[in-house]
């Protein structure tokens, strides 16, 4: 077949015909289906990292605030009880701390989309509980103070860890306790009560730290 000359010229301009009438249409859809596919990735994204945020300050709720409060209440009362050496009342509180913790209420926590916080928090939860009944078990005053030292531990790292901010808690310590070996514990005011001395050296002690959550 031969192609005459003005049908020669005329193919190029039925090219262009083509090219306008159908490809900005489809160019048009492709750059629609681009913008679209950027709005819900950049969607998926934000949601993603809406989900793995991690726990915040002033997050924690009324309920679990509560119940970390007679925790650290049934702890205080255990304090005072041993800076006053008073043996029976420091076996009575050892058994409302373990109360305390096994009545943590975990599941109020926020924030927390892994689960990794409220594993840790239950590990402790069961490290008070082992360490209020070693207490309770403890022969003397002394016996006590020992496992006063290691509920004191797991009880800042816990506070640490929920970043309770219903109070203000002061880590308090004693250069002295245990032959010279240093000791801490928590108070709820600035004051030095020395829980490992007693009546024999009641203020020995400072402010090692603070927590303070509450503040924003």
């Amino acid at each position: 077949m031969t192609i005459g000359r003005d049908t020669f010229y005329l193919l190029p301009l039925q090219k262009f015909w083509l090219m306008k009438r159908y490809g900005l249409p489809i160019l048009l859809v492709i750059i629609a289906a681009f913008v679209i596919y950027r709005i819900f990735s950049d969607k998926d994204k934000s949601v993603q990292q809406t989900k793995e945020s991690p726990l915040e300050l002033a997050s924690n709720t009324g309920p679990f605030n509560q119940s970390y409060n007679e925790l650290l209440n049934a702890y205080y009362t255990l304090t005072d009880a041993l800076v006053n050496s008073d043996t029976a009342r420091a076996n009575s509180s050892s058994l409302s701390l373990g109360a305390a913790a096994e009545q943590l209420k975990v599941d109020d926590i926020k924030g927390d989309t892994s689960g990794t916080i409220k594993e840790t928090v239950r590990y402790y939860m069961e490290a008070l509980k082992t360490s209020s009944n070693a207490l309770l078990a403890g022969g003397d005053i002394e016996a006590k103070r020992k496992e006063f030292e290691v509920i004191t531990d797991a009880i800042w790292s816990l506070t640490r860890i929920v970043r309770y901010d219903g109070q203000k808690i002061y880590y308090q310590y004693c250069p002295m306790a245990f032959d010279n070996k240093g000791a801490y514990w928590l108070s709820n005011k600035p004051e030095i009560f020395n829980p490992y001395f007693g009546s024999k050296m009641l203020n020995c002690g400072e402010i090692a730290d603070s927590l303070d959550y509450s503040m924003k």
